[in-house]
């Protein structure tokens, strides 16, 4: 199984990036994807997730009207549109996959299996 997250970079405020996580070794069609971010000295939080058809989106708060969470379910792909982007998104951004047949993506990273190995997002002021 593999997770490959790119598209991290350097941004100043108000800037955006549109973040890929491609995927391979599972079957990407039953799985329910999700972005968590970890910022220096802070815990993992959640940002969004999408489940497997796409049809059911979940965003935290602080990033709700900000962040786009998508999949090309042909390429095994998801992404992570960021606009308007702050300061305080300056993260370490995962993706996350779970096998899920569900309708409603989970928020808890304790619920997934499969982790990217991230790309660092840096938001100047």
């Amino acid at each position: 199984v593999q997770l490959q997250a790119s598209g991290g970079g350097l941004v100043q405020a108000g800037g955006s990036l549109r973040l890929s996580c491609a995927t391979s070794g599972f079957t990407f069609s039953n799985s329910a994807m999700s972005w968590f971010r970890q910022a220096p000295e802070k815990e993992r939080e959640f940002v969004a997730a999408i489940s497997r058809s796409g049809g059911s989106t979940k965003y935290a708060d602080s990033v709700k009207g900000r962040f786009t969470i998508s999949r090309d379910n042909a390429k095994k792909t998801v992404y992570l549109q960021m606009n308007s982007l702050k300061p305080e998104d300056t993260a370490v951004y995962h993706c996350a996959a779970r096998f899920d047949l569900s309708s409603s993506p989970p928020e808890r990273a304790r619920q997934y299996d499969y982790w990217g190995q991230g790309t660092l997002v840096t938001v100047s002021s």
